[in-house]
């Protein structure tokens, strides 16, 4: 019984390790279906994708057959093109150095043709050579014949007057020479007794006529000018807020503003003519807009001056047609104008120019020469007045210049040049404007001695300050006891222009003679400006 249950035991522990083992088998089994089938799988997705390779590779061996084709289909059009082009160039070529071989014959058979005839020419011309060399010959043979004629006569004539024919040439020159110098002399001698006899009196006729025939006015300048307001209150709008209007006033234009009891009326005073004038202009237009202050004054100024350059082109224009002269270059006729705001001695340059071109015109007219000519030589003599202080020398020679330079002729040069004897008289055209200068500016009221030295003495204040390095603009003001010079700031520092002030009162306290005191003031100011769009 024991080994019965012993035995049972045993048969159920290795039925139990077999079912363990047939479940261990089975695990393996389904693992390795498991692995089979995903072996499987991948195979089949691999042959999947060598399946799509395959079509992808034959899809582009396709296109590439296809671009292929078309490029060789390409290639042969425009080989076939480029053939045809080749062809029609090929036939062009041909056909050009057919031309050109034609064109070489036809020059190589002139050429053939000119040499035949250049050997006919050379042949003629050596014919010729030949027949003048004979002519030649022969006539050196006639001259050494004459020759020996001439001495032959020559020693007989010699041996007859018992002279020589260089002894007797002297004598007949020496004796012809000394009667003409006999007979000039008296002649000269009758001449000149002729001319002291009626000279004088033809000269003080003529320009006794000359100047019967002359009525012009007499005319004085003054360096003052009243200038009329509507009212008491355009004096405060003048001055401005701390005075800063009437200071740009006269920094911008370089005239002087009194102000003072006169009612309704300031006065501008500036030795300059042409710079009041502007001044009287910008003041006037500032008076009639209302609109007053330093910005507006520098507009209505840079207007004025133009507007004034305008008068002076039509002064100049004016007083070409008075005196009847024409064909002047266009900067001579501004020039001209520009003598209707100088003065000489307290009388106006541009009527002493066309009184001058008068006189010297009817003078011209009573010695049987040309008027015209004399009248543009009298009416340009002061042009040099008209040039700024930049133009170096006296205003005869600077004139002398500007005429030459603007194409007058040498006459017209001359006599400015020579008006005041710096350069020699040598001509008549020189003389009678010399004369004509000193009958308009001698006659009776005409000048005034003491307004030209006083503005003498302000423009070499002006030149002085000019001198400078740096200096833009300056302005003798106050009756000549101030000095305003306006430097550029880009050029002169502020240490610089304490030299510059120094330097410019030093040499007008060397240089110049005047009563009291004179202010020497540099002006050195940087602005900035941008405009807001």
């Amino acid at each position: 019984m024991v080994g019965v249950g012993q035995l049972g035991a045993v048969s159920d522990s290795l039925l139990l390790v077999g079912l363990v083992a047939l479940v261990a088998l089975a695990g393996v089994l389904v693992a390795l279906g498991r692995a089979v089938c995903a072996a499987r799988r991948r195979q089949a997705s691999a042959w999947a994708e060598i399946a799509a390779a395959r079509d992808r590779a034959a899809r582009v061996a396709a296109e590439a057959e296809r671009a292929a084709a078309q490029k060789i289909q390409e290639a042969e059009e425009q080989l076939a093109v480029r053939r045809a082009d080749a062809e029609q160039e090929w036939a062009a070529v041909r056909t050009e150095l057919a031309d050109r071989r034609g064109e070489l014959e036809r020059r190589e058979a002139r050429l053939v043709e000119r040499e035949r005839r250049l050997d006919d020419d050379l042949g003629r011309l050596a014919e010729s050579q030949r027949r003048v060399d004979e002519r030649t010959s022969l006539l050196d043979e006639r001259e050494q014949r004459v020759t020996e004629v001439e001495q032959e006569r020559r020693r007989a004539l010699e041996t007859a007057a018992s002279l020589t024919a260089e002894e007797a040439r002297a004598a007949l020159v020496a004796e012809a020479e000394g009667q003409a110098k006999r007979e000039s002399v008296v002649l000269v001698r009758s001449m000149e007794k002729d001319a002291l006899k009626d000279g004088e009196a033809r000269a003080r006729e003529i320009i006794t006529t000359a100047i019967q025939r002359l009525a012009t006015e007499q005319t004085t300048e003054s360096v003052v000018t009243v200038f009329p307001l509507p009212g008491e209150e355009m004096k405060g709008r003048l001055i401005g807020r701390e005075g800063r209007n009437i200071r740009a006033f006269e920094m911008t234009t370089g005239v002087n503003v009194i102000i003072d009891d006169t009612p309704e009326a300031v006065l501008l005073s500036c030795f300059n003519p042409l710079r009041r004038e502007v001044g009287r202009r910008t003041l006037e237009r500032l008076v009639l807009d209302g609109r007053i202050h330093p910005q507006r004054i520098e507009e209505v100024y840079e207007a004025s001056r133009a507007e004034v350059g305008e008068q002076c082109v039509r002064a100049g224009e004016d007083a070409l047609v008075d005196t009847q002269i024409t064909g002047m270059h266009p900067e001579l006729v501004a020039l001209l104008g520009r003598l209707r705001y100088r003065t000489s001695y307290g009388q106006n340059v541009l009527k002493h120019s066309i009184e001058s071109a008068h006189l010297a015109g009817t003078m011209a007219a009573e010695l049987d020469l040309d008027p015209a000519m004399m009248r543009r030589c009298a009416l340009l003599h002061d042009i040099g007045k008209a040039l700024t202080h930049e133009a170096q020398g006296s205003h005869a020679l600077a004139g002398a210049r500007a005429a030459r330079r603007y194409g007058e002729s040498e006459e017209v040069v001359h006599a400015i040049e020579a008006h005041h004897n710096e350069v020699e008289a040598r001509t008549v055209e020189a003389v009678l404007t010399q004369a004509a200068d000193a009958i308009s500016g001698g006659r009776p009221g005409a000048r005034r001695a003491s307004l030209e030295s006083y503005t003498e003495r302000l423009h070499r204040m002006e030149e002085i300050a000019h001198e400078n390095t740096g200096v833009e603009k300056v302005f003798a003001m106050q009756a000549g006891r101030e000095v305003r010079i306006m430097v550029r700031p880009d050029t002169v520092d502020d240490i610089q222009a304490q030299v510059i002030a120094r330097d410019v009162a030093k040499r007008v306290e060397d240089e110049l003679t005047y009563p009291g005191r004179v202010r020497v003031t540099v002006i050195r100011e940087s602005r900035a400006t941008e405009t807001a769009r």
